[in-house]
């Protein structure tokens, strides 16, 4: 699999990235090289193999959530969240754009 300057440039684009002339032949061969590495953890056998449950934390096999209740007296609405916000409006957070594209 051979990634190229052009498919580089692209992902630095939708990534908000500036790269220098220099960094873009490096970049490319690192994403070559992730995108093999994904081709040989596609070729695991993974049959027989249970879904983890809980992947964030290690637990007992006998791990449980707690069951997901309502709680109409804990309820948490737009207005409670933005009570204190510096600018709020129409039930929202208002934040200044901090993205813009070229």
């Amino acid at each position: 699999m051979k990634i190229t300057e052009k498919e580089v440039r692209y992902v630095a684009g939708l990534a908000n990235l500036t790269l220098t002339e220099d960094e873009i032949p490096a970049m490319a061969h690192d994403m070559d090289e992730i995108l093999v590495y994904m081709e040989k953890l596609g070729e695991v056998d993974t049959k027989g193999v249970e879904p983890m449950a809980q992947v964030l934390f290690e637990a007992d096999e006998t791990a449980t959530l707690r069951d997901d209740v309502e709680r109409p007296d804990r309820r948490f609405t737009s207005a409670i969240a933005t009570a204190h916000a510096p600018q709020a409006g129409q039930g929202y957070f208002k934040v200044p754009k901090v993205i813009e594209r070229a």
